[in-house]
C-alpha cells in the first residue's frame, strides 16, 4: 500500500485522468460527428440534431420578440444621430430580445451603435468587439483602439449597414449587491453563475442579442447578404451565433479560433457544459458549412485573470482562467480539421484563413476585411479609410449603459429562477407517484437522465476493486483500516473502514458511510482522537455503537486544486460527482463482498459538502438503503442564484458548485424524492449559516408531503438542534438504528 498523503494522491490521480480524457476527447467527438456528405441538403439534415444540442448547451432556448427596428436613443431636442463620418451616420440604438419570463418579470433588450451608410447598403453586418471594447472603440469614436482595428467603421465606409452590440465586459464594477457585498467577479462571471443554474449562459444571452439583430436585418425589406464579424469574445459570439442561425451568409472570427482542449484554463464564463464531447471549434465551423467562414489568426485579448479584489470587495471570483493570443500552430491545426469538413462538402473555397502579422497583428487587417467583403459579394477593392466619425451630440455614459444591460440580464435571469418550479413540475410529471412501486419503476428513466445530463456519467468502474488495506487504529471497540480500491485505470478510491471488535462468527452488520465536507479528511470522521468542531468523530461514535463504518475521502481538499477538477470535467459533460459516483459504485461492490457486511442495510450520512454528496450519490445508487443530509439541505436553486442574501453562493468563492440547468430539473426536494421509498432524513442546526430554518423547513415540507402521499411518511424526518454547521448525532443516530435495523447497545 502506498505511503504519503493519500487524499492528495487520489486527487492528483483524478486530475491526470481528466487531463488524459481531455486530450483524447477529439476521438470521442468523431463518434458524434457522423454527417451525411452526400449533398448539401443531406448534410444540413444530418447535423440538425447537433445544431439543436449546441443551442441547448449555450442556452439559446428562449423565444425572441418578433423582429422590430432598433429604437434610436436620443433625448428631446438632441439630433437623432449620435455621430457621423464622411460616408455614414452613427446612431445609438436599442432593440428588443426577450419578453419577460412571466407577469411582473423583466424582459431583455440589446444596446449598441448602428452605422448607416449615406448610400443604400449592399450588405448588413453585426460587428462584435471584444468584451472589453465598447462599440465606440470599434467605430472610431475613441482613440482607445488603433484605427487599423476599427473594423466596424471600415465596413460602414465600404457600404455595409453595421450593427455593433454592447457586450458585457470583464470589469467587476457592478458585480454584487451594495447592501450585501461587492465582489471581484467579472461581470461576465456574475451573470454566468446564475444563468448556468437555469440552463442559460452569458454566451447564450449575447448570441440571442446578435440573432435579434439578424431578425431585424431579414425583416428590413430588400434582401442583401448578412455577415457577422467578431474579435476576441466577439469572435466567440460570431462563431456561435452563425453556427446556430443559418441566415448568416458569411462569418469572420478574429483572435479566437483554435484548438479548445485547454478551455478549462480560460475564464470560467467560457465554460460550456458538455461542449467538448461533441464540439471543438472545427465542429462548430462544421455547423456553419457550407456557408462561408473566415478565420483571422491575430493578436487576441490578453486577460491575466479576474480583477484584483480592491476597495473592500470580496475575493470570490474564479481565480483560474486567462486569455492569451491563440498560438498560430493551434489555429492552423484546428483550421485543417475544419477544412476537411468543407472539403468533404466540395466547398473548400468557402473556408479561408488570414494570418495577420504571423498571428500577432491587430484584428481586422486589410486582407481580412477585403476577404470578408469579397465573400459577402463585394466586387470592388477595399476603400481607403476616411476621416474618423465625430460626435454630433454628447457621448453616451458607458458606465450607465453597462449597468443597465447587466442589471437587465440579472433581472431576466431571476425571472427564470422564479419560473423554475414550473419547469421542474413538467419534468417530474413523467413519473407516477401513486405508489412506492410505481414510483420506483417510473422514476428510473428520470434518474438515468439526471445522472447523464446534469451530473455526467462515466462508464461503470472498469477494474476489480483490488483492495489494499492496513490497520491504523486499535480502539477499545473497533479496529480501523485504511483502504485503497481501484476504480478506473489510474483512479482509486481511498477511505477508512471501522470494524467493530464484537462481531460474532458469521454475523453481518449494517454499514454507515460517513462523508466529510469541504477541506475535510476521512480521519476527522473516523479517528476517535480527533474531535473537530464540525464532525466530532461521528464515524468512530457509530462504530462504538456496533455499526460497521466507512469514511470515504472525497476530493474536496486543497482549496483551488479540487476546483480545477470541476473546470476539467464540465466541458467533458462530467463533474466531480461523476468521479465520486464511480468510487461509490466500487465501494458498494466491495462492501457487499465482505463477510461481516449486511448488504441490504448500507446507509449514507454526510455533512456539508458531504451532504451535497449524499444528495447526489444516494438518490442515484440504490445500493444505499437510506440517506441523511446534514448541514446542506436547502432550497439549492435559491442559494445558488439569489443576489439579496448573504448566504448566497453568488457572494462566495464556491464557483465549483454550479450545475448546468439544475434548477429546471431538480431542487433538493426532488433529489430526496429519488431516495424514496428508502428512508431520508435532514439534520439542521438552528445557527447553521448556510441557510435559514424557514427555507430548510419549506423545502423539507415538500419532501414530507411526497412521502406522505405515498403512504410512507414514517420513513422521513428532520431534526433541528441548537447549534451550527456541525454533526449533532442524536436524532440521526436513532434514525440509523431504526432503519438499518440495528438495535446495538443503548444510546
Amino acid at each position: 500500500m502506498q505511503s504519503g498523503d493519500l487524499a492528495e494522491a487520489m486527487q492528483l490521480a483524478m486530475q491526470r485522468f481528466l487531463v488524459q480524457r481531455m486530450q483524447s476527447i477529439p476521438e470521442e467527438r468523431s463518434r458524434h460527428w457522423q454527417p451525411d456528405y452526400g449533398s448539401h441538403a443531406a448534410y444540413e439534415n444530418s447535423i440538425s440534431s447537433l445544431r439543436a444540442r449546441f443551442r441547448q448547451m449555450i442556452g439559446v432556448v428562449d423565444p425572441r420578440i418578433a423582429a422590430r427596428a432598433p429604437e434610436i436613443i436620443a433625448s428631446p431636442g438632441e439630433p437623432s444621430e449620435l455621430a457621423g463620418g464622411p460616408s455614414f451616420k452613427v446612431f445609438a440604438v436599442r432593440w428588443p430580445v426577450f419578453s419577460p419570463a412571466g407577469e411582473g418579470l423583466c424582459g431583455l433588450h440589446a444596446e449598441g451603435l448602428l452605422l448607416q451608410p449615406l448610400q443604400r447598403e449592399w450588405a448588413r453586418v453585426v460587428a462584435l468587439p471584444d468584451a472589453d471594447w465598447t462599440p465606440e472603440m470599434l467605430v472610431g469614436l475613441t482613440a482607445d483602439v488603433a484605427s487599423a482595428a476599427q473594423f466596424a467603421r471600415r465596413l460602414a465606409e465600404n457600404g455595409c449597414q453595421v450593427l455593433v452590440p454592447l457586450l458585457i465586459n470583464r470589469d467587476d464594477t457592478f458585480s454584487g449587491n451594495p447592501q450585501i457585498a461587492m465582489t471581484n467577479e467579472p461581470h461576465r462571471e456574475w451573470i454566468y453563475r446564475m444563468a448556468f443554474e437555469v440552463g442559460r449562459h452569458i454566451i447564450g444571452y449575447e448570441v440571442q442579442k446578435v440573432l435579434a439583430g439578424i431578425d431585424w436585418f431579414t425583416a428590413a425589406g430588400a434582401q442583401v447578404p448578412i455577415g457577422v464579424m467578431g474579435y476576441g469574445e466577439g469572435g466567440l459570439l460570431a462563431l456561435y451565433a452563425s453556427a446556430v442561425d443559418t441566415r448568416v451568409d458569411v462569418v469572420a472570427v478574429s483572435g479566437y479560433f483554435q484548438e479548445r482542449e485547454n478551455i478549462w484554463q480560460e475564464p470560467i464564463y467560457r465554460n460550456v457544459w458538455g461542449l467538448l464531447r461533441e464540439f471543438g471549434d472545427a465542429e462548430i465551423a462544421g455547423l456553419i458549412a457550407p456557408r462561408k467562414l473566415l478565420i483571422e489568426a491575430c493578436r487576441g485579448p490578453e486577460v491575466p485573470g479576474p480583477p484584483a479584489a480592491g476597495g473592500g470587495r470580496k475575493n470570490v471570483a474564479c481565480p483560474s482562467g486567462t486569455l492569451t493570443t491563440p498560438p498560430l500552430e493551434s489555429v492552423q491545426r484546428e483550421f485543417e480539421r475544419a477544412r476537411a469538413i468543407f472539403a468533404a462538402l466540395h466547398v473548400e473555397p468557402s473556408l479561408r484563413c488570414v494570418v495577420n502579422g504571423n498571428g500577432e497583428g491587430p484584428p481586422g487587417c486589410e486582407e481580412t476585411l477585403e476577404t470578408f467583403l469579397s465573400l459577402l459579394g463585394n466586387g470592388h477593392s477595399l476603400r481607403s479609410s476616411g476621416r474618423a466619425p465625430v460626435y454630433a451630440r454628447a457621448a453616451l455614459d458607458p458606465q450607465s449603459r453597462m449597468r443597465s444591460q447587466l442589471h437587465q440580464m440579472v433581472a431576466y435571469t431571476q425571472g427564470l429562477v422564479q419560473k423554475a418550479p414550473e419547469q421542474r413540475q413538467k419534468f417530474w410529471s413523467q413519473a407516477d407517484a401513486s405508489s412506492p412501486q410505481r414510483w420506483r419503476e417510473s422514476a428510473a428513466p428520470l434518474r438515468d437522465f439526471l445522472w447523464s445530463e446534469m451530473i455526467g456519467k462515466l462508464p461503470d468502474p472498469t477494474l476489480p476493486p483490488n483492495p489494499r488495506t492496513r490497520m491504523i487504529y486499535d480502539a477499545p471497540r473497533f479496529q480501523g483500516y485504511e483502504v485503497l480500491l481501484d476504480v478506473w485505470p489510474g483512479v482509486f478510491a481511498y477511505g477508512i473502514l471501522l470494524v467493530p471488535k464484537d462481531l460474532r462468527p458469521g454475523e453481518r452488520r449494517p454499514v454507515v458511510v460517513c462523508e466529510h465536507g469541504f477541506a475535510g479528511r476521512a480521519q476527522e470522521v473516523a479517528d476517535p482522537r480527533i474531535d473537530s468542531e464540525y464532525y466530532h468523530h461521528f464515524g468512530a461514535s457509530l462504530a462504538d455503537l456496533g455499526f460497521v463504518v466507512y469514511a470515504p475521502q472525497d476530493p474536496f481538499v486543497g482549496e483551488e486544486r479540487f476546483r480545477i477538477l470541476q473546470r476539467l470535467a464540465q466541458p467533458q459533460k462530467l463533474s466531480l460527482y461523476s468521479l465520486i459516483l464511480g468510487q461509490h459504485q466500487q465501494l458498494l461492490t466491495w462492501l457487499k463482498l465482505q463477510s461481516f457486511v449486511d448488504a441490504e442495510h448500507i446507509g449514507f450520512y454526510g455533512l456539508s459538502y458531504g451532504g451535497k454528496t449524499a444528495m447526489r450519490v444516494a438518490p442515484l445508487l440504490e445500493g444505499y438503503a437510506l440517506c441523511i443530509c446534514s448541514g446542506d439541505f436547502n432550497q439549492a436553486l435559491w442559494v445558488m442564484t439569489n443576489v439579496t442574501s448573504k448566504t448566497s453562493f453568488m457572494f462566495d468563492d464556491s464557483y465549483d458548485v454550479y450545475e448546468f440547468n439544475f434548477g429546471n430539473l431538480v431542487d433538493y426536494a426532488e433529489l430526496a424524492s429519488l431516495v424514496a421509498p428508502r428512508p431520508f432524513m435532514v439534520e439542521r442546526g438552528h445557527n447553521d449559516g448556510t441557510s435559514t430554518d424557514e427555507r430548510v423547513a419549506f423545502e423539507y415540507e415538500r419532501v414530507k408531503s411526497f412521502y406522505r402521499r405515498m403512504g410512507i411518511s414514517e420513513r422521513t424526518t428532520i431534526e433541528y438542534f441548537e447549534g451550527g454547521h456541525t454533526i449533532h448525532g442524536v436524532g440521526t443516530f436513532a434514525f440509523l438504528r431504526q432503519h438499518l435495523q440495528w438495535p446495538g447497545p443503548p444510546v
